[in-house]
């Protein structure tokens, strides 16, 4: 009865400030029946760099009660906050973090280095725990198809471990029948016609992702080139080794894996992004027969041309669609 819970979801500066009010509010009213409190202030979502956390006059609120916080008498009062993004460089946050307890529980996104790894290593645990296992392509391929999303990997992996019922491996057949794909897996799909150098396979392709930003806020032009340029890299790295002899075409992972160990250390530089051995193995597995359909020359002018793209989508007003398809075409025409 004496606990209080404060939803901190805010859709303007005016509702963060009422939010914050409350919690003022509920900070210094003491319980009714005695004893100890608990305050949780719930969902916050304006404490990270978003348009609702920077708005004009919401930081000097943040800053007066991170002031108070470090005043406050905590005695049989307890203070709850959970958040989504948090800008780790705003005064409340330094002020939590010395004053209490701070927990950071990141998700996987695709934008992390490793995430098919580390989404790997997570899918790979769930499934031992329910007395299953994969080889390391239909694992790999798992990742893919699924996407970054631990609950939905561990969703996916229950699934399987119910489908094969009676037996302990799980093959590439058990998961596409009934393993589902996440939303993210229409840029793999972009990104594959790419590189097969299917023209009207991509352009349909490209078409589900404009569609799919239309309706959302997590996709825009500019995030597709992104991922395009990923793609172009991993091609031109698997090109670049190919011509040097360290690859050869081969359709087993596991041989592949094998041949990978092989490349020098020191053939590329030790930046990340110059360096192919930093990726995720399956990446460039997925891309040996893709890159053989392309020269070095064509892989270059590829990744010229989208930067080209990032520029006019950023610096004119042109249609991004129109931008996107020419580019596109000009790519993976012959």
């Amino acid at each position: 009865m004496d606990h209080e819970m404060i939803d901190a979801t805010a859709a303007t500066a005016q509702e963060a400030a009422k939010a914050l009010v409350k919690l003022r509010e509920a900070l210094q009213t003491l319980p009714m029946f005695g004893g100890a409190k608990v305050v949780w202030f719930k969902a916050c979502n304006f404490l990270g760099e978003d348009r609702v956390s920077q708005a004009a006059g919401l930081g000097d609120l943040l800053s007066d009660l991170a002031a108070e916080l470090k005043a406050f008498p905590w005695d049989n009062v307890r203070l709850l906050v959970s958040a989504g993004k948090v800008d780790r460089r705003k005064v409340l946050f330094k002020t939590l973090e010395k004053l209490g307890h701070t927990e950071v529980h990141a998700a996987l996104t695709v934008n992390d280095r490793d995430w098919q790894g580390r989404a790997g290593e997570i899918a790979a645990a769930r499934l031992r725990a329910l007395g299953r296992k994969m080889d390391p392509e239909t694992l790999a391929g798992l990742v893919e198809w699924v996407g970054p999303d631990a609950r939905a990997l561990a969703t996916e992996c229950e699934k399987l471990a119910l489908y094969t019922h009676g037996r302990a491996l799980v093959t590439r057949g058990d998961v596409e029948a009934v393993a589902t794909r996440g939303h993210h897996a229409r840029a793999f799909a972009l990104g594959d016609a790419l590189g097969e150098r299917k023209v009207v396979t991509m352009l349909h392709r490209l078409d589900e992702e404009l569609w799919a930003a239309k309706r959302g806020t997590d996709k825009s032009g500019i995030g597709l080139v992104y991922g395009l340029v990923s793609k172009v890299r991993a091609l031109l790295f698997v090109r670049v080794m190919l011509d040097a002899g360290w690859l050869r075409p081969v359709s087993d992972y596991t041989a592949f894996q094998s041949q990978l160990a092989g490349v020098p250390a020191d053939a590329f530089p030790a930046e990340p992004k110059l360096n192919p051995l930093a990726l995720n193995p399956y990446v460039l597995f997925k891309a040996l027969s893709q890159a053989r359909k392309y020269t070095q020359k064509e892989l270059v002018r590829a990744l010229e041309l989208l930067l080209d793209c990032n520029r006019r989508l950023v610096s004119t007003a042109s249609d991004d669609a129109f931008l996107l398809r020419h580019t596109l075409v000009q790519i993976a025409s012959p």
